[in-house]
């Protein structure tokens, strides 16, 4: 699915999604739509895949994964 935000909260919000891919652009413009609503249920989710476009955009790919599980999200040194 591609370019209905309010699909796509519908979806997140029952639950429908069986994978998000997330584009980052490098650009910071300050403001926009939110993807995930206020209010939303707190969920993980696991990187299955990523690229990086000549023009430095980040394609990421990620799954649901359970509950939301906090700790350290410090760097791998390898």
């Amino acid at each position: 699915m591609h370019g209905s935000g309010a699909l796509a909260q519908t979806l997140i919000e029952r639950d429908l999604i069986d994978e998000y891919r997330l584009l980052y652009f490098p650009v910071h413009l300050g403001h926009g739509k939110k993807l995930f609503r206020d209010g939303a249920r707190p969920a993980a989710l696991r990187l299955t895949g990523s690229r990086v476009t000549s023009t430095g955009v980040i394609v990421a790919s990620y799954v649901p994964d359970g509950p939301v599980r906090t700790g350290s999200y410090a760097l791998d040194e390898s």
